[in-house]
């Protein structure tokens, strides 16, 4: 074993062990692992070890054991997840193949049992904000190594995510990215020193070239429309106007000529195969979803629905958007239930924003709240073209609005402010 496998298992093993007496320990274990995935980087048989099965053991026991645990049903958005994950299993089970598809139900429902388990164990403002950390540092980090590859190779390489992720791909992995941004600035508002605030500076513009780097067309539109809600909603627009066109100016140069060649692609999508096919799978997707309740199952991708639904061509391809993609598999009602999530989710962090800002001891919370509706944005637009729907990160963010809100109404003293919206 290397170095580096003997340093992540040595992490995993005290972390695991924490957890049996602190069982919030196992949730950021959990998150890291399953987030970041650094166990896929190792040269060893670690990397084919069930590490995150194990997080999630040890994480369940001390769950068990610990007094220090709460009803995970602290919002409406958690009732409106429970609703989501009862009618995807429902939708699994009254599905095109039950059989074929339980591996994806079986992944997803690990990754929403753990939502739950966090939200039942993270609870005071200490807690959440080591959360925040783990989530968000987890993919700052990941951002950062992906814009130091893009700019030593002039852009001439796409940016991967972690194998065997959700994010591998690198669109995928250029949405994570888009969504983490704002977080890392909610981050950089909670810290003191320069060092810290000029570091994560540079982290964010790693991300942003990072994501550019993936040649990600999603990711452009997405980032396009996130730095808009971003710059709008920042109290220093000057400054936050500066720092994009810093962006853009160092990057634009550098990007080579293929870049702006797949970038064009956007308004010839006609006599783009790939968009065409994607147009083609969201009308099958459309379809089933009209003659089926409960959609095709965890996935509508079958031969069958694509010979007989298909418009363009009868080649099986994913749906390649978060909203299509549900629609598909889950049918009208699964979207209702995934499209209510994410408002309520967005009204929450909202009312974190208006509400928590006018005390100096919840003004994290409202500053969590304003990024977590930036990154929200992200994911709406970039999500349009990707094929993310059980994607862990807004799930976890839904979780923590959620858990930040519970923390800000239960002070003692706490009182709504009646004043102005405050910008973020």
């Amino acid at each position: 074993m290397s170095l580096r496998d003997i340093a992540i298992a040595l992490i995993i093993l005290v972390a695991g062990l924490y957890a049996l007496r602190r069982a919030w320990i196992g949730v950021l274990l959990w998150t890291w692992l399953s987030t970041m995935n650094p166990h896929r980087y190792a040269w060893g048989i670690l990397s084919s070890l069930p590490i995150a099965a194990f997080a999630a053991g040890v994480t369940l026991l001390g769950l068990v054991s610990t007094k220090e645990r709460r009803s995970p049903f602290i919002g409406l958005p958690v009732t409106i997840f429970a609703l989501f994950v009862t009618w995807i299993t429902l939708s699994w089970l009254m599905g095109h193949d039950v059989s074929e598809d339980y591996w994806q139900w079986n992944k997803c429902i690990k990754i929403f049992l753990m939502i739950f388990v966090t939200l039942a164990l993270i609870q005071t403002k200490e807690h959440i904000m080591a959360f925040a950390w783990v989530l968000i540092g987890s993919l700052a980090l990941l951002g950062a190594k992906g814009g130091f590859f893009t700019l030593s190779t002039l852009g001439n390489y796409r940016v991967w995510g972690p194998p065997g992720s959700f994010i591998e791909d690198n669109n995928e992995f250029a949405l994570a990215l888009i969504m983490t941004i704002p977080l890392i600035y909610f981050l950089q508002l909670q810290v003191t020193k320069k060092a810290w605030r000029h570091a994560l500076n540079i982290v964010m513009l790693l991300c942003a070239v990072s994501a550019l780097g993936s040649y990600s067309r999603g990711a452009l539109l997405a980032i396009v429309a996130m730095g808009g809600v971003f710059w709008w909603r920042s109290p220093k627009k000057g400054e936050v106007a500066i720092f994009i066109l810093i962006i853009a100016v160092a990057m634009i140069p550098m990007l080579p000529e293929q870049w702006w060649a797949r970038m064009d692609t956007i308004s010839e999508y006609q006599a783009d195969s790939s968009a065409m096919g994607r147009i083609n799978a969201w009308g099958v997707a459309w379809e089933v979803a009209l003659h089926h309740l409960f959609g095709g199952g965890m996935s509508y991708q079958y031969p069958d629905y694509f010979l007989l639904y298909g418009k363009y061509e009868t080649i099986v391809r994913a749906a390649h958007s978060i909203y299509f993609q549900i629609l598909g598999n889950h049918g009208f009602i699964g979207l209702f239930l995934f499209l209510l999530l994410w408002i309520i989710t967005y009204r929450e962090a909202g009312w974190l924003r208006r509400n928590a800002y006018s005390d100096p001891n919840t003004l994290w919370a409202a500053q969590l709240g304003a990024m977590a509706q930036v990154s929200l944005v992200g994911y709406a637009v970039g999500g349009a073209f990707l094929s993310l729907g059980y994607f862990d990160l807004p799930y976890n963010l839904m979780a923590l609005v959620v858990m930040a809100k519970k923390w800000v109404t239960s002070q003692a003293g706490y009182s709504l402010n009646k004043g102005p919206s405050q910008k973020f």
